[in-house]
């Protein structure tokens, strides 16, 4: 491999799209990347030196052309104050809740709260009191809560917080019953793991630089060990790859250390990327203060275990001596099998609840029982697993969408079970395993929500892909809605790391539904609606399915009268700036508008950057011949050709996105500026009190009334156009 800089072309192509917007101008710096004899060329290079001056300057540039462009779109206010409205109808939010004996711990938010807020409760009747304001806690900042762990015996609290959506945590140690924070404190962290059993001590992850510009700064991360007392600079490197060099734990890999009520006995240790894939590793608990921990291999990647629930940082669940999990071994659709912890054999394992004809998506433990969650390709479906008996049993649960388990206390059988689906409200139930019945929750109530949302349809259908496959398509739209191509739709996805796009109400997607627009989600191929075969069929080399599938419902909706291409537009998030960036370079005469949020859309520099390494196992690597080719199909700034009318595009970056970083979607708008021939126009917001996402709801919203009034503007809708 060779990179060769052959020459610098300072200078702006002319054409109709530049002299009606008025872009700032982007230079082309030709960079030549040669692998395993191909070359690929990249213009836009430059941008990827986020602390150079210039590039800091066309970021600022864009920035306010987006921001002066939006202010002047009629509607995008109006939305804002919808969901307002609508997050003003509940009077009060629990989440997280977490239960250390008679003590409950949570976050609740009440409207008008920006983020949520650290409360607990002595016991379940006791009233609510405040532990922790991330508004007033430092003056002139608005900080998120990422992270809070209580003590094994309930009197701490590990309180991770971030400012500006950076998702970098500093940690500090509350002693709650005198209301005042221990002089600990971790200045930058990646995360939170959890406390030692004798709450003397904490786990949390170290990377070697919080700068989301650095591409070597999530390198060889290590869990690093704190002992209360002391200063976080003695900490001790718990579990890396260079405390244990004989496990050979890749660069890219997050070293985790894990503690179960379930099993005392033991400390556990794992491996983290974004492969499914586990990789455990566990010791008798009574070496966890030694220096050099006799670690035996739980599980490894080829016994083809994948993520589960709540045991061992979500992977494997304890019963006594026996360890359950999920795996795709011989199962497409994935079956729960069981082996001694003791002595795991995974190869021999028992196969306790076999493969159904429904995917396996999770579980969820209790006391007695795991709930097991299941999905149709659309809906959840839950069974009642009892280890001791080996029945499964199915629950009827009180209305179709999808449900999501949570047990606060194993020491019940007591769940709480959220229920929720495309035209329905979250609905939030207590559930007896024992008995099986559903009754209201003593914590979030149902919202009751304005008349015009009660009229939404959803239609479930399957549409034939590129190569003959059907595509799960649904579509939700207001009663009434007239099939004859006249009406606005907005489509959006994912398909990647087997993620599924599950039923749910969408406060923000509704309100345009109630507005005529028609909401459609693809259910693609690289998601895990249709189990391991679904994933692996939009993976790697076969991710142009991904997008072709995108591409077949679209074609799917204009054909049955649901919208024309003048007045369609899809949204592509995160790792689904492949399918969006690719789906328009494919078929730009499909699209008339496209949101390009914090989206990875150059692929083949993706391991370059700071989160890139973790998540080769899911897209590939360069330094693969096979792999290189696959990322250059995924590239959507590499797809850009000259002279191609291209629809409108509004590319979102995150300043402090460590996950993705600014120059991903901002190389991908500086190609689309510089090449389209139509008269639409490209945009590139930064939010810079922003990064991957954040909790502040006033920030949430401004940003995604930006992105939604955009492509409502270009797609025709009469509430969103120039003001006068």
């Amino acid at each position: 491999m060779k990179k060769t800089i052959l020459f610098a072309l300072v200078a702006l192509i002319s054409s109709t799209a530049f002299a009606q917007w008025n872009y700032p101008t982007t230079k082309k710096v030709e960079v030549i990347d040669t692998y395993f004899g191909v070359d690929y060329k990249d213009n836009y290079r430059w941008l990827e030196d986020l602390n150079n001056p210039e590039v800091e300057t066309w970021f600022k540039q864009q920035a306010e052309l987006s921001d002066a462009t939006m202010s002047n779109i009629s509607g995008r206010d109006e939305l804002i104050a919808e969901w307002r409205k609508l997050d003003a109808l509940q009077s009060e939010t629990f989440s997280d809740l977490k239960k250390i004996g008679e003590r409950i711990f949570f976050k609740k938010r009440m409207p008008g709260d920006k983020v949520g807020k650290i409360y607990y409760r002595e016991t379940m009747n006791s009233p609510d009191i405040l532990l922790f304001d991330p508004l007033s806690f430092k003056e002139g900042k608005t900080l998120s809560v990422e992270s809070f762990i209580p003590s094994y015996d309930g009197k701490k609290l590990l309180i991770g917080y971030s400012e500006n959506g950076a998702e970098i945590s500093i940690l500090q140690v509350l002693d709650i019953d005198s209301n005042t924070f221990l002089p600990d404190l971790i200045p930058s962290a990646s995360g939170a793991m959890g406390w030692s059993f004798d709450d003397s001590a904490f786990m949390y992850m170290w990377i070697k630089s919080t700068d989301n510009k650095d591409p070597e700064g999530r390198l060889n991360p290590k869990t690093k060990l704190h002992k209360l007392g002391t200063n976080y600079k003695t900490d001790i490197d718990f579990f890396s790859n260079e405390a244990y060099p004989d496990l050979d734990i890749p660069s890219k890999a997050y070293p985790y250390i894990s503690l179960s009520k379930n099993a005392k006995d033991y400390v556990f240790a794992g491996q983290g990327t974004v492969a499914k894939e586990l990789i455990l590793y566990y010791a008798p608990i009574d070496q966890f203060n030694s220096e050099n921990i006799e670690w035996k291999t739980l599980c490894k990647a080829t016994d083809q275990l994948i993520n589960g629930t709540p045991d061992l940082g979500g992977s494997l669940a304890i019963f006594g001596t026996n360890v359950y999990a999920i795996t795709y071994k011989d199962a497409p659709k994935y079956k729960l099998i069981a082996t001694d912890l003791k002595n795991p054999d995974w190869a021999n394992a028992e196969t306790v609840v076999a493969e159904k004809d429904m995917s396996l998506t999770g579980y969820t433990r209790s006391k007695d029982y795991l709930l097991l969650n299941y999905s149709d390709g659309i809906n959840s479906h839950l069974f009642k697993f009892n280890p001791k008996t080996k029945t499964n049993t199915k629950i009827t649960l009180p209305f179709m969408g999808i449900a999501k388990a949570k047990c606060i206390d194993t020491k019940t059988n007591d769940f709480i079970i959220d229920l929720t689906s495309w035209n329905k409200p979250l609905t939030e139930f207590s559930f007896d395993a024992d008995t099986e019945k559903f009754t209201a929750s003593p914590w979030n109530t149902p919202v009751t929500y304005p008349a015009e949302y009660n009229d939404l349809i959803v239609e479930e259908v399957e549409v034939k892909g590129h190569d003959g496959v059907m595509i799960p398509l649904s579509i939700i739209y207001k009663k009434g809605t007239k099939k004859d191509g006249s009406n606005v739709c907005f489509m959006r996805s994912y398909g990647a790391y087997g993620y599924s796009m599950t039923p749910s109400f969408s406060s923000f997607a509704n309100a345009l539904v109630t507005k005529g627009v028609v909401y459609a989600v693809p259910h693609v191929r690289g998601g895990g609606e249709k189990g391991e075969a679904w994933y692996k069929a939009g993976y790697k080399t076969t991710k142009p399915n991904t997008w072709k599938d995108f591409i077949s419902c679209a074609e799917y909706l204009i054909e049955q009268g649901f919208t024309q291409s003048s007045k369609l537009s899809g949204m592509g998030t995160s790792a689904r700036g492949i399918l969006i960036s690719r789906a328009i370079t494919e078929r730009p005469d499909l699209f008339a508008a496209a949101i390009n949020n914090v989206g990875t859309s150059n692929k083949m520099r993706g391991e370059f950057s700071a989160n890139g390494p973790a998540n080769v196992p899911e897209f590939g690597t360069v330094t693969d011949p096979i792999e290189v080719k696959a990322l250059y199909e995924m590239d959507g700034m590499q797809h850009v050709k000259d002279g191609v009318n291209y629809p409108a595009v509004i590319n979102i970056a995150g300043w402090t996105d460590s996950r993705v970083v600014a120059w991903q979607p901002g190389k991908f708008a500086a190609a689309l500026q510089n090449a389209t021939a139509s008269s639409k126009p490209v945009l590139m917001k930064v939010n810079y009190d922003n990064g991957h996402f954040t909790e502040d709801r006033e920030v949430t919203w401004a940003n995604f009334a930006d992105q939604f009034a955009f492509v409502m503007w270009q797609t025709g809708h009469p509430d969103f156009q120039v003001k006068k």
